[in-house]
């Protein structure tokens, strides 16, 4: 099985499945001389981990992250960064009706009829849980991004039909405020009603996740296959239940004008704190093309929006067939399952912004891909480690 590997140079590969032993993910291009400890990776965990409320998965799951190499004495050492999540709190037996008899709208079909097989616990492979090495993996990449003065924010902005009022980017931060994790709190609490009722009809919802980064360099992505937004809407189509992805004016686009969507030019004077740019900087006047025009960035806020469709794991009885014994059955997927996605995805979500972003700031030459300081050849660091030898003595 292919596919497991996100990046050109700041690479991400994972491996795990939904019941298995662990989660793990190997990250190679960090660079070196970057200060990281395991906190600092279990607190985007936290944020995207089961059992955390009602509307989610009761899985009682710690997710506690073990660093295994490329940090040596609490830096980046440049090789590759090893992470490993346990699973803790499995339990397959309720998963044995569907091992021949695939669950409506899952990978269960799909999975066996390409492989032949399948790890059929949880979903294996296919199931979100594997999302948890993005995470662990796009919280470094969010440290490398900061130093750089990149920021990312996302949160909730659509439930069912229940949809958030525009939040300026100060105010995002309050998305972690509350449970559904939307940073307009009245609308938090019609939404979490929402969810509420049909989670008592056992059945799920869909819903949006809007997202926006500030301070990312003009000049990333190239045309065509490789622009910015080509790489990161795969990206964001990777995340599980994924339906749409859009940036900027996105799909209201299609009722724009060419001059009422065409941003003008001026200069730069100075007054503007949301683009990345010099003072006589060319700078379009809006942003409805969401900072991204000919694929490559402006240095405008990038934002944008996706969507995720109603969980497929629903208490509610459903048919499906049973290849093994031909029969046809009613069935119902009882187990832990989340209600709604985007409460949960909103940690991925800035992971995968965070992943793709600093990629390309490695590919554009934005920061030296072997060393954050910059100072090639240079060897007696204030992150190399000390000979224990010399400090005995």
């Amino acid at each position: 099985m292919n596919g497991n590997r996100f990046g050109r140079l700041f690479q991400v590969t994972t491996y795990g499945e939904s019941h298995g032993d662990a989660m793990g993910v190997t990250v190679s291009g960090c660079p070196a001389g970057l200060e990281l400890d395991e906190d600092e990776i279990q607190e985007e965990l936290d944020r995207r981990k089961p059992g955390q409320s009602m509307i989610t998965t009761s899985r009682d799951e710690p997710d506690a992250v073990t660093i295994n190499s490329g940090v040596q004495d609490g830096y980046t050492t440049g090789t590759p960064i090893g992470m490993v999540i346990q699973n803790k709190d499995a339990r397959s037996g309720k998963y044995e009706p569907f091992v021949t008899a695939p669950r409506p709208s899952h990978g269960d079909y799909t999975y066996s009829a390409k492989f032949g097989t399948r790890n059929w616990g949880g979903g294996g492979r296919s199931s979100a849980r594997e999302t948890v090495n993005w995470v662990a993996a796009g919280a470094i990449a969010k440290k490398i991004l900061a130093r750089e003065g990149v920021e990312i924010k996302a949160h909730v902005s659509q439930i069912d039909d229940i949809r958030a009022p525009d939040v300026p980017f100060d105010k995002l931060d309050r998305a972690e405020e509350n449970d559904v994790r939307c940073a307009d709190p009245d609308t938090a609490e019609r939404m979490l009603e929402r969810i509420d009722e049909y989670q008592e009809e056992g059945d799920s919802i869909g819903g949006a996740v809007y997202f926006e980064m500030r301070g990312v360099p003009r000049g990333l992505g190239a045309p065509r296959f490789d622009s910015f937004p080509a790489r990161l809407g795969k990206a964001m189509f990777a995340i599980p239940a994924t339906t749409s992805f859009e940036f900027g004016a996105g799909r209201d686009a299609r009722t724009m004008t060419g001059s009422e969507r065409n941003e003008d030019w001026e200069f730069d004077d100075g007054s503007r704190d949301d683009v990345r740019s010099e003072e006589g900087d060319p700078v379009p006047v809006g942003n409805d093309h969401g900072g991204l025009q000919g694929g490559i960035t402006t240095g405008e806020p990038i934002y944008g929006e996706a969507t995720w469709h109603a969980p497929t794991s629903i208490p509610k009885e459903q048919t499906t067939v049973d290849w093994e014994t031909g029969e046809e059955k009613e069935i119902q997927v009882v187990g832990r399952h989340d209600p709604v996605l985007p409460p949960r995805a909103v940690p991925v979500v800035e992971a995968v912004l965070a992943m793709t972003t600093l990629d390309f700031m490695l590919l554009g030459g934005r920061i030296n891909p072997d060393r954050l300081d910059g100072e090639t050849g240079e060897y007696d660091t204030e992150y190399h480690p000390s000979s224990p030898r010399n400090e005995d003595g």
